[in-house]
């Protein structure tokens, strides 16, 4: 048996007080390919962790008939920081009541650092090449210097993916299908892992803004071409991806053991792990940028009365929504149509009813990039 379990203090923290990282290593360290699977960075989001819980029972089975073939590192819960943020018995992991904003938010673009400590050592070997910039990503890292506990939190997170071939983050939506996040140019190549998934949105971005962790992992391979040119024999070698299991409500055994399955068949088709994963289930569909995705927000506060459900498709100009405003004085005149601006699935919508105006109350996959979307797609 390969397995270690280790637990990581986290610094930073306020006199008296400790957090750790409860972290689940197989295999060799160093050993290729190496996959890193994180849940619930968000921490009220809470599908990741019953599917890490099922994921790390399946690879101990493996480990302990010595089917681990690289290096495998789970963190069933990789944000002890946001799990103890309550207020008023209500979950609050997605911000830091701190002051640092979005726990997917805001991790380094290492890209200049790593740019100018390989400018001089690349070589036409892509492999080669390869384990230059790997080695160059955890020095750059290694030089930051964190402060505050969330600071040390990522820093520690991001410390232990930097390097691999995988990267999957898991997380989920309010309410919502199966989705993923992928740079652009990680497809097609990316596509056995959506399809293994049965993702059945898949939203593509060269950079989405904000920073979230699959980006830091994943975006310096081709962020580099912009520093050292766009002949430079280096690929992109990290899958990174943010995995959406469904809505926050989706938490059962059932659900969250058959997608442990998955991620262990599609660890098997990489490589990571022995074993026959069988064939490739067939798309669900076909990527679209997100770009393409439109926010829907509600125009007025009010309770919002959905006329769509998650996977339904509209057109543009289709009314997906009534906002009600329960102290209107003529209640004839008290609701007020939302509508489709785009083509697409219904991906997401909002779990709770009273919103108000500026709410994203559903998100729409459109086919092509929105006039006016800027650079930053995602959610705060």
């Amino acid at each position: 048996m390969s397995k270690a379990i280790e637990k990581i203090a986290l610094s930073g923290s306020n006199a008296g007080t400790e957090r750790m990282l409860a972290v689940h290593r197989y295999g060799q360290p160093g050993a290729r390919p190496k996959a890193y699977v994180q849940a619930s960075l968000h921490a009220d989001e809470i599908p990741g962790m019953l599917t890490a819980h099922h994921l790390i029972r399946r690879l101990d089975a493996m480990d302990a008939e010595g089917g681990i073939r690289g290096e495998v590192i789970v963190v069933p819960v990789a944000n002890p920081v946001g799990l103890d943020q309550h207020v008023n018995d209500s979950a609050l992991g997605r911000f830091s009541l701190g002051g640092a904003g979005n726990f997917n938010r805001h991790y380094p673009d290492l890209t200049p650092k790593v740019a100018e400590k390989v400018r001089d050592r690349l070589t036409g070997d892509p492999k080669e090449n390869v384990a230059i910039v790997r080695r160059a990503l955890v020095e750059a890292l290694s030089e930051a210097v964190p402060v505050t506990e969330t600071d040390h939190l990522r820093h520690t997170l991001l410390g232990m993916a930097i390097d691999a071939d995988i990267v999957l983050d898991l997380h989920c939506d309010d309410q919502a299908l199966f989705h993923v996040y992928l740079g652009t140019p990680l497809w097609p190549e990316a596509q056995d892992l959506a399809h293994q998934l049965g993702s059945e949105i898949i939203l593509l971005a060269e950079i989405s803004g904000g920073e979230p962790f699959d980006e830091a992992c994943s975006s310096p391979w081709w962020r580099l071409r912009e520093h050292l040119g766009d002949d430079i024999a280096v690929p992109p070698a990290c899958l990174a991806s943010t995995v959406e299991l469904r809505g926050n409500a989706d938490v059962d055994d059932e659900t969250a053991a058959g997608d442990a399955d998955n991620i262990v068949r599609f660890l098997q088709r990489r490589g990571v792990v022995a074993g026959d994963p069988g064939p490739l289930p067939a798309p669900l569909t076909p990527p679209t940028p997100l770009a393409g995705v439109e926010m829907v927000k509600a125009p007025t506060s009010g309770i919002v009365a959905y006329r769509v459900t998650l996977g339904d498709r509209v057109k543009a100009g289709d009314m997906i929504a009534e906002i009600v405003d329960p102290v209107a004085p003529v209640q004839e005149e008290a609701r007020t149509p939302v509508r489709a601006a785009t083509d697409g699935p219904v991906w997401a919508r909002r779990a709770h009813r009273y919103v108000r105006a500026g709410d994203v109350i559903a998100k729409i996959a459109g086919p092509a990039p929105l006039e006016g979307k800027g650079s930053q797609l995602l959610t705060a």
